[in-house]
């Protein structure tokens, strides 16, 4: 029995069914781990021994009844903005290589909860700024289906991690698309929820108005029984929602027949790669053959919607950075004359180039003389966004599209030109912009064999409409993974970290541990 196989659903059945143990399961992951890690560099920590403990207590937990859930038993990763207690939570960045929460991220404790046993914390774009992973501190993470490319951004360690089998479910955070891109590019799928539906209390913020944490899996119903664990209410988050409607999982069925679904134009148009096009309207056509009623309409507005976001998202950044300064954690500067530099010095050497630039963007957006010219602008027409959303939603249900213009490009390509990073956004962004919810799910390959992604997007709270059609779309064709044999006979230069001993104690990764491998000292 092959268990990296299975999706997090029928892990766990088989796991209640006794024919798999809970510490069986964490085992396999970790093995996949220590086998591919060297190359993905899908992880920044590791927490076998942890793990491995934990999975001891859930198994105790499921033969007792207590833990019924149906993933219970499942090993889950976390992105590494997510504050997770005693565990190093470092935004893959310099200015908190050394940081360890001293409280969880509810979205987290959500999964805990459900009887999900967290592995460790995936590498990540820093502070979540970029569409590729590699403005990581620690290092590049490199796409499974092949390691010359990227896997997507910000949350390309979550995605890698599912794709390569490293996990079975993983967390990301969506500020402008970094679950779904990352996830056409690994080829798995990704729901990022309606805005307030998961709580942000414990995410290291980038743009508060646009994070939102949702699941990375192998298939939809991993995704949607996920959903269901992670989306409640909680008065920590001043944007958390109250809702009675999160029983995603009712939404697995393959009937589509009054779903009626848009296709914008404009996102058909010039920069779109004919193979993803391609692909995108076959996976059109295949929910009009099962039912649904497909047509393409103007969607508008597309053109604003990378500046609005770059605006928005920049300036919001540049005030939730303020609080990295290296007076209370994190990374400090040694040897500073006085309080001015110090601060000056943590900074710049604890930011990466990618951050930094969205810092003084946003600082000049929100300056004196330059406020309403761009940042009120911007607002502007993010309503104006969101009203072109609702006309679209008035006539469908649903909003089909392509994930990203291309399939993952190779690395280096991006970094070295970030105003084409930023317009590789174009589909995603708007999603976030407005509020709603999307997901992508894999709709085939190019001729390279990268993964291409369908991206489905639906009105507020109507996720339902969403996981319905991914569903039925999905049981047209069979689960692809990369051939991660194949993929460790490529002999590779990378900086990823390396894990020399395959035992637990190896594998698990404390502060102390962490410490020897970060440039950042802890602040005492």
């Amino acid at each position: 029995m092959d268990v990296l196989k299975m999706t997090a659903l029928e892990l766990s059945e088989k796991i209640k069914q006794k024919e798999i143990g809970v510490e069986e399961a964490v085992k396999a992951s970790l093995s996949q781990i220590e086998k591919v890690e060297s190359t993905v560099h899908a992880y920044v920590t590791v927490d076998a021994a942890g793990a491995l403990k934990k999975a001891r207590e859930i198994q105790k937990k499921i033969d007792s009844g207590e833990l019924t859930g149906p993933l219970a038993g499942v090993p889950a990763a976390v992105k590494d903005n997510l504050c997770t207690k005693g565990m190093l939570t470092t935004c893959s960045s310099k200015i908190l290589g050394n940081f360890v929460p001293t409280y969880t991220a509810q979205a987290v404790e959500n999964l805990e909860a459900a009887g999900m046993i967290i592995l460790g914390k995936t590498n990540m774009d820093e502070f979540a700024m970029g569409s590729t992973t590699e403005t990581s501190a620690f290092g590049v993470t490199r796409n499974p289906w092949n390691p010359e490319h990227v896997p997507g951004g910000s949350s390309g360690g979550s995605c890698a991690a599912v794709a390569a089998g490293e996990c079975f479910l993983a967390l990301g955070s969506d500020t402008g698309g970094s679950i779904r891109q990352p996830g056409a590019f690994c080829g798995v799928t990704g729901i990022k929820p309606t805005y307030g539906t998961v709580s942000r209390y414990g995410l290291i913020a980038y743009g508060s108005s646009l994070d939102q944490i949702g699941p990375v899996a192998r298939s939809v119903g991993d995704c949607a029984a996920a959903l269901e664990v992670l989306a409640s209410y909680d008065k920590k988050d001043s944007t958390s929602m109250k809702r009675d409607d999160c029983d995603f999982t009712e939404a697995l069925t393959e009937d589509v027949k009054d779903l009626r679904i848009g296709i914008p134009g404009d996102y058909l148009g010039e920069g779109l790669d004919p193979q993803t096009k391609a692909a995108v309207l076959a996976a059109a056509e295949v929910l009009k053959e099962k039912g649904a009623s497909v047509e393409e309409f103007d969607l508008s507005l597309v053109e604003y919607a990378i500046p609005a976001y770059y605006t928005i998202a920049s300036a919001e950044a540049s005030s939730n950075l303020e609080r990295f300064d290296g007076v209370k954690y994190g990374y400090r500067a040694d040897d500073c004359e006085g309080l001015h530099q110090m601060y000056k010095r943590s900074r710049s050497e604890g930011f990466g180039a990618e951050v930094k630039r969205r810092i003084m963007l946003g600082s000049f957006v929100l300056s004196s003389g330059y406020y309403d010219a761009y940042y009120l602008k911007a607002l502007r027409v993010k309503a104006m966004i969101k009203q072109a959303f609702d006309r679209a939603f008035s006539k469908y249900d649903l909003i089909l599209g392509p994930a990203a213009s291309t399939t993952a490009p190779k690395l280096g390509e991006s970094l070295s030109d970030p105003l084409k990073m930023y317009l590789g956004d174009i589909y995603t962004i708007s999603a976030n912009l407005a509020g709603i919810p999307g997901m992508t799910v894999p709709c085939g390959r190019d001729d390279q064999g990268l993964p291409i992604g369908l991206q489905l997007l639906a009105n507020c709270f109507e996720e339902k409409k969403m996981i319905r059609a991914a569903y039925s779309f999905e049981q047209s064709r069979s689960y692809e993974a990369p051939q991660m044999d194949a993929l460790q006979k490529k002999k590779l230069h990378t900086e990823s970290m390396q894990m020399k001993e395959p035992d637990a104690d190896a594998l698990h990764m404390d502060a102390l541990h962490m410490d020897a491998l970060r440039a950042g000292k802890a602040v005492e």
